[in-house]
């Protein structure tokens, strides 16, 4: 007789298993404890073995049916149900250990010990927010550059272009990362450059007219915040750096007897040596005194084990009524500097490439080193603290062959 839920469901447990028998070798075997389990015996070479279908009630009769029909079919054509099953639970171990998302996890941990902490988290949160979701369960061998670029297209159909180009950068290093590891034969990606038009660039709001520099510069002899901020605001456009570059500055990099500022610039991964004009030594002589005994040249206004807020130099040129968007940003300040520098002063674009650290290689492929220029880039940088005084003195400053009058 065929088996029923209800004879299933009243089936009290004994002393030791007993079985229920449905038909074609399906039946559920009652053991002490009061479990029902699902099994099927069947043979295969001539040989008697046993197939489990999980237990009642998770697994109803109608499914177990179902189950023991399609392991009947599997026989009919010769096929072992129980090898099958073990073959499928491999492949699918298989597909998971070579997922996109376990292999970009992979490349990350390995790349991560090489970048700053910022740039790691930036890119982990761009692969769980617009990658995981869509491809990270699908083996890296069977995603093909159309499912890449519609991955692509949903980041820039809101308005985010840059991070889809991000995105595909990201997503390349993860493939060439499962080449080079034998887990993939070929990075989709290359075959989508240019397939996301480029975004537009956008620079940083910036003073390059002398005449407003002189006004910005007098207006800073104004400011009424705190002296670490003020001294901040003069040496950004005297120095130059990067704005996260001089909120971080730490007295154990700045020897001003040698009128040396060195440190690692995090975005190149390259030591970086600011030669200090004699205006920028008595700046920090000055500040020295406030907070020369703490680890910052600018400590944050809460707490001196931290640096100064990101958002400090910005704030105060907001209080003195500029618009950090449209005028003048912290990250302007390079801007200007380049721009005069080159325009107004006659200077060598490679001495000003090499004092703004971008790590643009030369004629000879050489790379970027920290003393290259360093007589010039000296002399360069007590020029332009000069010229900076005669703007804000209002005195009409001419360029002659890359010097001021």
């Amino acid at each position: 007789m065929p088996l029923t839920d209800t004879a299933i469901r009243t089936a009290k447990p004994k002393s030791k298993p007993y079985k229920l028998t449905d038909e074609k070798g399906l039946y559920v075997l009652i053991t002490p404890p009061g479990g029902k389990l699902w099994r099927m015996k069947y043979r295969f070479d001539s040989k008697e073995k046993l197939m489990s279908f999980g237990s009642y009630p998770d697994v109803p009769l109608s499914k177990a049916r179902d189950r023991r029909d399609e392991a009947r079919r599997l026989l009919a054509d010769g096929i072992d149900p129980g090898e099958h099953r073990k073959a499928e639970k491999a492949a699918k171990g298989e597909l998971a250990a070579n997922s996109f998302e376990v292999i970009a996890r992979e490349w990350l941990a390995g790349w991560k010990t090489g970048v700053a902490p910022g740039q790691h988290v930036k890119t982990m949160a761009f692969l769980e927010k617009d990658v995981f979701p869509w491809i990270g369960k699908r083996a890296i061998t069977e995603i093909d550059a159309p499912e890449i670029l519609t991955v692509l297209r949903r980041i820039d159909s809101r308005g985010a272009r840059y991070s889809a180009h991000r995105v595909r950068s990201i997503i390349s290093r993860a493939f060439r990362f499962a080449v080079a590891t034998g887990k993939a034969k070929a990075d989709p990606t290359r075959d989508l450059i240019g397939a996301i038009p480029p975004p537009v660039e956008k620079h940083f709001a910036s003073i390059t007219e002398p005449a407003k520099v002189a006004e910005m510069l007098r207006a800073f002899e104004g400011f009424s915040g705190t002296f670490p901020v003020l001294c901040a605001l003069k040496l950004a456009p005297m120095l130059f750096v990067r704005p996260g570059e001089l909120r971080k500055a730490e007295w154990a990099d700045i020897d001003l007897d040698k009128a040396e500022w060195r440190y690692l610039v995090t975005k190149t991964k390259t030591d970086h040596l600011v030669p200090l004009a004699t205006q920028a030594v008595a700046i920090l002589h000055e500040l020295h005194q406030l907070t020369g005994a703490g680890r910052y040249v600018f400590p944050g206004a809460r707490t001196v084990t931290r640096p100064m807020s990101e958002a400090a130099v910005n704030a105060a040129l907001r209080r003195m009524g500029y618009d950090t968007k449209t005028e003048i940003t912290g990250h302007g300040f390079r801007a200007m500097a380049r721009t005069i520098l080159h325009e107004e002063l006659g200077q060598k674009p490679e001495v000003i490439e090499h004092q703004l650290a971008h790590a643009v290689s030369d004629t000879l492929g050489t790379a970027y080193n920290r003393t290259k220029f360093l007589k010039e880039r000296k002399a360069m940088m007590q020029t332009w603290a000069d010229y900076l005084d005669k703007l804000k003195a209002g005195a009409d400053v001419i360029p002659l062959h890359g010097t001021i009058a």
